[in-house]
């Protein structure tokens, strides 16, 4: 069940990301128009004959401020469409349509339920607004979600529905606006009712988040960050950034909701004096985070590499700072130490909150668009003076923040030996495959659409194949997939393609390549449409990693054929896979099979055949007889979370081992004093390739005995 949650909001975080990403080129045009067309900074520079009321350039300057303002106007209707073309599976214009013409109707019967109940002066003040002309309750992107969600819904659950004969015209994807249209109806309806009361809930929220004062702001920044590797952080911060969570204020007269709503609200206002801080302080921390800390961060992991790794190391950590001085964009760089050091990471997160924490308590008013790099530092800080935004204290903290981090991370790194950039000597290896394939390119032994076929093909390799995957999408840093079988994702060869990193979490997997990944997310769905991806050619694995076997239908067993016996790997009591209390196993997402509730610690081979796989956790392995049938074996539920400590394995991949052979062990009794069980599944991954399988026993087995006959 968790997985399948984060899964979903995995989904819906990406969904986020179309509407988001163009806040920076509306921010950039607000940015430049509203910061040229205030008198006060043209006076303050001596600009006003140049670019004052009546000049040519203020009138192209009036221009970019109404286009970058008419965005985040209508940015209830953007997220509308974009959440609904994110979360769609297929046919996403379809779905985007059905989300204009569902946010229209929603509105509309809102208006219509508000003028049948004595009108807007009837409801409470601040209760309603105008959207696109009409007048409805403030909804604000809460309401866009709430379309775009719905939408999205009814789009993959009704965009393939066959209709009777008579009404057939309707069938398919046309059907979807109509539905959309008929439930939306009914929302504005309910929404009349409901909405209010929730209003109520969420100003309390905001008004609690609010009044916490630098605790809240704390602690905000630290779960901002702590979400990142999840892929989760859009989920939690944008109802801060875009509804009454993160504050309300009336600017130019005009209710406004939303700590980024209010910042450019004031920034196209003039006569503000200050930016308002209480909606900055959920965006100014992470200046000092971004431009000055984690490049001390990167400093101190280039200074911590062993000297004559130290080169190759310096270019890799160098671009990763620069992109998140000058972008925002933190992840390449965060990836890099997160899963070689997992505790610096949550002092990372620690240090993020007190970012914002300063930022705060110094009064600080710079907003952003959606990163926090010297882009929009210019804008929104520098270009805006100091007495309205007090900008001159990002850099005094962010030096502060570039010792801070060069110190505590040269400390735990050296301390604790941790295996960051140049310290690990086989860690080049991890990008062997990624580095030959842009040599072969240099030197001009492939074409740029061959280096890409290249690198989809590995990617698709990783992925389990090109029927394992069942969706590819992206977000800023990450690609974002969603697989049928994640026992066949190999991480390794997905890191070997030039992946900082590789999150696995149920069937969806992320894979991190940072701002490069929109073009890999295209190049790979480009080749899994080509027939290219129906025959591929075989993939280098990384140089340190034996070769796997292939996997082909025509190598599987079918009915009938040779009957593989599979042994019972730990003596205890056998159970049918489906009453293992974890819905991963029990719903057979990764295969069927049985499992084991030990009585022993000892471990056994449960067939003869090939290591394919160790976990680097050691708490599970897969392995593939001379019969084509691939087996999984998980030692306890969720135990990939205890890193390895109860386990010793004594196999690598490409080990051959007989059945009932002795392979390592697993501590019961640390597994069990660390809260997890030690359940143990044994499954067939590829079972939809064979005939079948025969549980042959259950109740209480030997280590060794036999147990199951797949066919």
């Amino acid at each position: 069940m968790k997985d399948k949650i984060f899964g979903v909001l995995q989904r819906v975080g990406r969904s986020f990301m179309l509407p988001i990403a163009i806040l920076p080129v509306a921010g950039l045009l607000l940015g430049v128009g509203g910061s040229f067309t205030n008198e006060t900074m043209l006076e303050t520079y001596g600009l006003l004959n140049l670019m004052g009321p009546g000049t040519f350039l203020n009138a192209i300057l009036q221009v970019l401020s109404a286009a970058g303002d008419i965005v985040f106007t209508n940015l209830p209707i953007i997220f509308a469409m974009g959440v609904a073309i994110g979360m769609a599976k297929k046919e996403k214009e379809v779905a985007a349509l059905s989300a204009a013409i569902a946010f229209f109707i929603m509105h509309a019967s809102i208006g219509a339920m508000i003028n049948n109940n004595g009108g807007a002066e009837a409801m409470l003040d601040g209760a309603t607004t105008s959207v696109l002309g009409i007048t409805s309750l403030q909804m604000g992107v809460f309401g866009g979600i709430l379309v775009g969600l719905g939408t999205a819904a009814l789009h993959n659950r009704f965009y393939k529905i066959q209709l009777p004969q008579v009404l057939s015209f309707f069938s398919g994807t046309r059907f979807v606006p109509i539905i959309s249209s008929a439930v939306y109806l009914l929302v504005g309806i309910a929404m009349y009712y409901i909405w209010p009361t929730i209003q109520i809930g969420i100003n309390a929220l905001g008004g609690f988040v609010l009044a916490s004062g630098y605790a809240g702001t704390w602690l905000y920044g630290f779960i901002e960050r702590a979400l990142i590797p999840f892929g989760l952080h859009h989920v939690f911060y944008i109802p801060f950034w875009q509804t009454a969570v993160g504050g309300t204020a009336v600017v130019g007269g005009q209710l406004v909701e939303g700590a980024q709503n209010i910042f450019f609200a004031e920034l196209a206002t003039p006569g503000i004096t200050h930016f308002s801080v209480s909606a900055t302080r959920f965006m100014t921390g992470k200046f000092p985070l971004m431009i000055f800390g984690l490049p001390g961060a990167a400093f101190a992991m280039y200074r911590c590499a062993k000297p004559e790794n130290r080169k190759a190391v310096g270019g890799l950590l160098l671009s990763a700072a620069l992109t998140s001085m000058l972008t925002g964009i933190t992840e390449p760089l965060e990836f890099t130490f997160l899963f070689v050091a997992p505790a610096m990471y949550m002092v990372h997160c620690v240090l993020a909150g007190a970012s914002y924490m300063i930022m705060h308590i110094l009064n600080v008013g710079v907003g952003l668009t959606f990163s926090g790099g010297l882009i929009d530092l210019t804008l929104f800080g520098i270009m805006q003076g100091n007495e309205k935004t007090s900008w001159l204290w990002i850099p005094v903290v962010g030096v502060v923040y570039f010792v801070v981090y060069y110190f505590v991370f040269s400390f735990m790194i050296r301390k604790f030996n941790y295996m960051t950039p140049g310290r690990d000597d086989n860690a080049e290896a991890k990008l062997y495959t990624r580095k030959d394939l842009e040599a072969r390119k240099k030197a001009g032994e492939v074409t740029e659409a061959e280096a890409a076929d290249e690198l989809s093909a590995q990617i698709t390799q990783g992925l389990g194949g090109k029927d394992n995957i069942s969706d590819v999408d992206c977000c800023i840093t990450r690609l974002r997939c969603t697989v049928k079988d994640p026992a066949k994702v190999d991480q390794q060869l997905l890191k070997a393609s030039g992946a900082s990193g590789v999150l696995c979490k149920g069937q969806g997997v992320q894979v991190v390549y940072g701002p490069r990944v929109s073009v890999i997310k295209s190049d790979l769905e480009a080749y899994l449409k080509s027939s290219a991806s129906d025959h591929p050619a075989p993939v280098a694995k990384p140089a340190q990693e034996a070769k796997p076997v292939e996997t082909k239908p025509a190598d599987a067993p079918k009915a009938g054929g040779e009957r593989l016996t599979v042994v019972s790997p730990l003596a205890g009591k056998i159970i049918p896979v489906e009453e293992v209390a974890d819905g991963v196993f029990s719903e057979k997402m990764v295969g069927d099979g049985f499992a084991v509730e030990p009585e022993a610690d000892e471990v056994l081979a449960p067939a003869d055949g090939e290591i394919t796989l160790v976990f680097d956790t050691k708490h599970a392995f897969t392995m593939r007889t001379a019969q084509g049938v691939d087996l999984l074996v998980h030692m306890g539920i969720d135990t990939i979370r205890l890193n390895g400590e109860p386990f010793t394995l004594n196999i690598q991949q490409g080990d051959t081992v007989k059945a009932g052979q002795p392979i390592g062990t697993m501590d019961r009794a640390a597994i069990l004093a660390a809260g997890y069980r030690t359940v143990t599944p044994v499954v067939v991954g590829n079972l939809a390739d064979l005939g079948g399988f025969e549980l042959t026993r259950t109740g209480e087995v030997k280590a060794g005995d036999a147990v199951m006959e797949v066919f």
